[in-house]
C-alpha cells in the first residue's frame, strides 16, 4: 500500500546549475555539460532509493524547464527571438519562445535520461513530460491562427510529437509516463471541454501506465501570491476531475498537503488511482512522518488503500537540495507509518 513517488523535479546540484531558480543557467556546455547531466540524474536517482522512495525518477536533471526541456527539441519553434508573455493567466511574466512553423520533432528527446535511469534503477520507473494544454500556455502562437481554435490545433499538433516520445519512453522501459498540466488549474473550462481530449491524444497507444499531474505550482512568490487570492477552499479540481475520471488516464496527482483544496473532491476520481500531494513544496519546513501519515489517512475517506500513492505536492526544482533531501526521507518514512496504521 501507499507507494511512494516525487511529482517530477528535483533541484540541480549547484555545479549543474544555479540553485533554487526555476530558469537556471547551466554551468557547463558542450560534452561537459551532457556529463554533468548524467551525473546529476544518477545522484538523484540513489538519493530517491536511498530515501526509500518506491517509484523513482530522473528528476528532470538534463532541462533548464519543464516544459521547454522538451520543446527545445521541436522544429518550428524559434528560440532565437523569444518575446516577453504572461502565462498561466498572467501569473508569470516569462520570455518564451515563438511557434512560427508546422511543428516536427527533431529526433528523440529524452533517450539519455530515461535510458540511463532505467539502467540504474530496479524499482518502478516514472517519466514526465509537459501535457499539450500547458506547452499551448508556455509558447507565442505566431503559426496557428490564436483565438481558441488556434489553441487547440497547436495543442493536438503537440500532443502527437508527444506521444511519439511517450511510446518510444516505453520502449525504453518507463513503467509510468505523466504528463504534467498545470494549466489545468488555470483554464478549467478548456481543460474540461478539450485538454483532456488532448491529454489522451498524447497517450494513445501506450500500454504502460499513463498520468497527469496538476498542481497550484513550484514554491515560488508567483504561485504563493496567487493561492492567497483563491479564497478558504480551493475548488479547481472541481471542473477537469469528472472529465479525467472518464478518461483513459490511470493516475491522477493532486496538490493535498498545506492546501486549501477540499479533501472530497478526490472522490470525483473514483476509479483512477490518485497521487495525493502529502509533501509540501513551498515550505522550506520538512514534515514529519507523523504529518505525512495523518494527510495520507485523511485521503483515505475518499481514496481506497490499493489506489493511493503517496506523493509532492508539486516539483521541487527551485527548493534548496538539503531541504529536498530530507522532505524525501520523510516522504517515505510517512508512508511507512500510514501502512502500519492502516494495513
Amino acid at each position: 500500500m501507499f507507494p511512494t513517488a516525487i511529482a517530477g523535479s528535483l533541484p540541480k546540484p549547484d555545479w549543474l546549475a544555479e540553485p533554487q531558480k526555476l530558469w537556471p543557467q547551466w554551468r557547463a556546455s558542450g560534452e561537459a555539460l551532457a556529463q554533468t547531466k548524467a551525473d546529476a540524474t544518477l545522484l538523484w536517482i540513489k538519493t530517491q532509493e536511498d530515501a526509500g522512495l518506491d517509484v523513482i525518477g530522473d528528476g528532470e536533471q538534463a532541462r533548464q524547464h519543464f516544459v521547454h526541456g522538451f520543446v527545445e527539441q521541436v522544429e518550428g519553434i524559434d528560440f532565437e527571438n523569444k518575446v516577453r508573455m504572461g502565462i498561466r493567466d498572467n501569473r508569470y511574466d516569462a520570455m518564451v519562445p515563438q511557434v512560427v512553423g508546422p511543428l516536427r520533432l527533431k529526433g528523440r528527446v529524452h533517450a539519455m535520461e530515461a535510458q540511463l535511469a532505467r539502467a540504474h534503477t530496479k524499482r518502478t520507473l516514472k517519466f514526465t513530460l509537459p501535457g499539450p494544454m500547458t506547452i499551448v500556455d508556455t509558447v507565442a502562437d505566431q503559426y496557428y491562427g490564436g483565438g481558441r481554435e488556434g489553441r487547440i490545433k497547436m495543442a493536438f499538433a503537440f500532443a502527437e510529437l508527444l506521444n511519439a516520445e511517450a511510446l518510444a519512453l516505453q520502449a525504453d522501459g518507463v513503467d509510468i509516463v505523466q504528463f504534467d498540466e498545470p494549466a489545468f488549474n488555470v483554464y478549467m473550462d478548456e481543460a474540461a471541454d478539450w485538454g483532456v481530449q488532448a491529454l489522451e491524444r498524447a497517450t494513445q497507444g501506450l500500454t504502460c501506465k499513463t498520468a497527469v499531474h496538476i498542481c497550484y505550482g513550484y514554491g515560488i512568490k508567483a504561485n504563493t501570491d496567487w493561492k492567497t487570492t483563491l479564497g478558504h477552499e480551493w475548488r479547481q479540481y472541481e471542473k477537469v476531475f469528472p472529465a479525467l475520471a472518464k478518461s483513459s488516464i490511470h493516475q491522477v496527482s493532486l496538490e493535498c498537503a498545506h492546501s486549501h483544496v477540499p479533501m472530497d473532491l478526490m472522490a470525483l476520481l473514483e476509479g483512477k488511482e490518485v497521487m495525493v500531494g502529502v509533501i509540501d513544496v513551498a515550505s522550506d519546513v520538512v514534515e514529519t512522518p507523523e504529518e505525512v501519515a495523518d494527510t495520507i489517512g485523511r485521503a483515505l475517506q475518499f481514496v481506497p488503500k490499493m489506489k493511493l500513492t503517496a506523493c509532492t505536492n508539486c516539483g521541487m526544482a527551485p527548493m534548496d537540495r538539503s531541504i529536498a533531501t530530507r522532505k524525501l526521507y520523510a516522504l517515505a518514512q510517512g508512508a511507512e507509518l500510514a501502512r502500519q496504521r492502516h494495513g
